[in-house]
C-alpha cells in the first residue's frame, strides 16, 4: 500500500472519508424524485409536484452523480495521488503535484460551498420555504440536505491539514537543517 510523504492525521483521514456521506442523503432524496415520487413537494394549490420529462430526470441524476464525484475528490487531500499524479494521467503522470494546485481550488470550492448552502438554506425556517404536503416531508428534505452545510467547512479544515502537511511541515524541515 502506498503512503503519503508525511503522515496524514487520523482525524483528517476520517474527515475525508466522511465528506462523501455528507452529499449522499441529498442525492438519495433527489433520486426519490427520479423514481416518480413528489417527495411531498406541492405547488401553491397543494397538488404534488413531479419531475417533468426526460430532461429533468437526466438533470437530477447528473446533479446527484456530479455532487458525489466532487465530494470524492476530497480523498486527494489525504491519499498519495494528491501528492504524486497517477502514472496513467497523460502529461503529468508520475510527477509531484504542486501543493497549491490542490490548495487553491479546494479553498475556492470550500468557500463556494459555504456560500451556496448558506444561501440555499436561507428560508428553511420561514414561511417562504418550499410548500410540502406535510411537516414530515419537510423534515425529511431538510434532514437530507442539512449535511451539505458541513461539506464546505469540512473541506476547508481538510485543506488546512493538507497545507500543514505539504507546505508548512516541509518548510519547517528545511529551515531546521
Amino acid at each position: 500500500m502506498k503512503t503519503t510523504e508525511l503522515p496524514v492525521p487520523r482525524w483528517a483521514y476520517w474527515l475525508a472519508h466522511a465528506i462523501p456521506f455528507m452529499t449522499l442523503p441529498s442525492g438519495l432524496w433527489r433520486l426519490g424524485l427520479v423514481a416518480g415520487s413528489s417527495m411531498g413537494m406541492t405547488d401553491d394549490a397543494g397538488h404534488p409536484i413531479y419531475l417533468e420529462g426526460t430532461g429533468e430526470t437526466i438533470y437530477v441524476i447528473c446533479l446527484s452523480l456530479f455532487a458525489e464525484a466532487v465530494a470524492l475528490i476530497a480523498f486527494g487531500l489525504v491519499k498519495p495521488w494528491g501528492e504524486v499524479a497517477p502514472r496513467w494521467i497523460p502529461f503529468i503522470g508520475g510527477r509531484r503535484v504542486n501543493p497549491y494546485a490542490a490548495i487553491v481550488p479546494a479553498i475556492l470550492g470550500s468557500l463556494s460551498l459555504i456560500a451556496i448552502w448558506t444561501y440555499g438554506f436561507r428560508d428553511v425556517f420561514t414561511d417562504d420555504f418550499l410548500p410540502f404536503a406535510g411537516t414530515g416531508w419537510a423534515v425529511l428534505m431538510i434532514g437530507c440536505y442539512a449535511p451539505l452545510q458541513l461539506w464546505g467547512p469540512s473541506l476547508l479544515v481538510l485543506t488546512w491539514a493538507y497545507y500543514r502537511r505539504r507546505v508548512s511541515a516541509p518548510a519547517a524541515l528545511v529551515s531546521a537543517r
